[in-house]
């Protein structure tokens, strides 16, 4: 329950799933735990092997899939999408030039379909039911990428997609950059034509996220007064644990330490959070 007496249902998304072993690792281990029921897998991520095993051998770990279009590479065959990636299938490595192409038209929005479908049956190719879907690095936070995303999911029959807009209770409780909230604010800005999409297409999603302005700083104290003053809603906790080892440092990413600082807060903080009552702890499939 929120401090208002009301309910708060949260889903506890583990993002980039089957990026390295130890990504993995932690995901189990948290949703074993009672931490967590929902984590969202790189459909080209180097451990995506290995992280479907894991998904396999936890009951009740709900999987989706977490749709790179940025720094990685196309799972769709490169001359399907030459918009989005190079001839040899490679993504933009830049989120700033990604959005300025796609802003200014170069990157065609049925590819990006293409290769959000060619992600999605990925998972489900190995077995995995996809209970939803969302962007590394937010990306479907733009309509151009919303929109053919929300075309795949239902082509696919994925039935939920991330809301990515933080809420703005959610970024006052946070002590992250301050560039980050400014970037977190900005973007709202969106808000209202994805919910018109959302509309439009009939698929699921909580009230909105949080902890957002927190990645990379999401440490005990913060996810503590995240969890004590969370308004009354359905929301989702975007969250990135695992253990830094040498196989996170070899691939590219700017979580690396922080992902130690996430796995233990959750583990300390949200079994003893859903054992109280203080929350309800969901996963998309139950929206």
């Amino acid at each position: 329950m929120s401090l208002s007496g009301k309910p708060v249902r949260l889903i506890v998304n583990a993002d980039d799933f089957g990026l390295t072993p130890g990504v993995n690792r932690a995901v189990a281990e948290l949703a074993r735990a009672g931490a967590l029921r929902s984590a969202t897998l790189m459909a080209g991520g180097s451990a995506f092997h290995d992280a479907v095993e894991q998904a396999r051998s936890v009951p009740g770990l709900r999987v989706g899939c977490h749709i790179v279009l940025v720094d990685g590479t196309s799972c769709a065959p490169a001359e399907q999408v030459p918009t989005l990636a190079d001839g040899t299938g490679r993504l933009r490595d830049s989120l700033p030039r990604f959005l300025l192409h796609l802003q200014s038209g170069k990157i065609a929005e049925r590819e990006i379909e293409i290769e959000a479908i060619a992600q999605i049956q990925r998972l489900q190719a190995a077995g995995l039911t996809v209970s939803h879907i969302d962007t590394h690095k937010h990306t479907h936070l733009f309509p151009r990428v919303a929109r053919p995303l929300l075309r795949a999911a239902m082509a696919c029959g994925v039935g939920a997609i991330r809301n990515p807009f933080e809420q703005e209770w959610s970024a006052r409780l946070t002590r992250g950059a301050l560039l980050r909230k400014l970037e977190v604010r900005t973007l709202r800005s969106f808000q209202k034509r994805f919910h018109s999409l959302l509309r439009a297409s009939g698929l699921r999603s909580a009230d909105g996220s949080i902890g957002v302005s927190a990645t990379g700083s999401l440490d005990e104290a913060t996810l503590r007064r995240l969890l004590q003053h969370a308004e009354p809603g359905t929301w989702e906790l975007v969250c990135h644990p695992g253990y830094h080892d040498a196989a996170l440092d070899a691939v590219t990413t700017r979580l690396r330490a922080t992902r130690d600082v996430e796995r233990l807060a959750l583990a300390a903080l949200l079994p003893d959070a859903v054992r109280s009552d203080a929350i309800e702890l969901i996963s998309f499939a139950e929206l």
